[in-house]
């Protein structure tokens, strides 16, 4: 008998056959093509900020179950593409790093006391703070690289760590699970509020 698959399943393969091809088809392109897909892919990796609010994205959207699982993870890299547009063209928006560190408290927040609000609100929320995101990536272009090749580095870096946070969140099956996932949503509260310290002066 043929096992059902899950959405978010779907999502996870669609997530790593999309990634596979991606280095050897813009290869050959240049190096500034090669150097913006490896800049924007550290990116979000190399910046605790950004990576903390990544996984609480999965680690929410698990937690909220169907369709949230998904909704959640794409709508992040999607808005946070629009939001890297916004910085590369070199718009001016202020407060972008205390936003940044505050999207990780309320993320965090939202996992540990196990918020569930409706699915649009929660999108929302999650949209809103992929803006800041993303326009700190863009902003932190190379010069050198590829505007584009740079976007889609950072996109497939974001739902890496979406999917990261989706596959521990998937311990809500489980009570001891559950109670797991939401410790990590508190620590990712206090990484966040460290985090804005740092963004207002307070610490160095």
């Amino acid at each position: 008998m043929m096992t059902r698959i899950a959405p978010f399943s779907r999502l996870t393969l669609a997530l790593a056959l999309c990634a596979i091809p991606l280095a050897p088809a813009l290869a050959h392109t240049g190096s500034g093509v090669q150097e913006g897909v490896l800049s924007g892919f550290l990116h979000p990796l190399l910046g605790p900020d950004h990576l903390v609010a990544m996984v609480a994205v999965g680690l929410w959207g698990a937690q909220l179950g169907n369709p949230a699982i998904w909704v959640l993870p794409i709508t992040f890299p999607l808005v946070m593409a629009v939001g890297g547009l916004l910085g590369i063209s070199g718009i001016d928006i202020p407060f972008v790093e205390p936003l940044i560190a505050i999207s990780g408290i309320a993320l965090g927040m939202m996992v540990a006391l196990n918020v569930r609000p409706p699915l649009w609100a929660a999108a929302i929320l999650v949209g809103v703070f992929a803006v800041f995101h993303g326009y700190a990536h863009g902003q932190e272009l190379p010069e050198a690289a590829d505007a584009v090749a740079y976007a889609v580095g950072f996109v497939v870096a974001t739902g890496m760590l979406h999917l990261l946070g989706i596959l521990i969140g998937v311990l809500v099956r489980w009570e001891a699970g559950a109670a797991a996932v939401r410790a990590c949503g508190a620590a990712i509260g206090c990484v966040g509020f460290y985090f804005l310290l740092g963004a207002v002066g307070i610490i160095a």
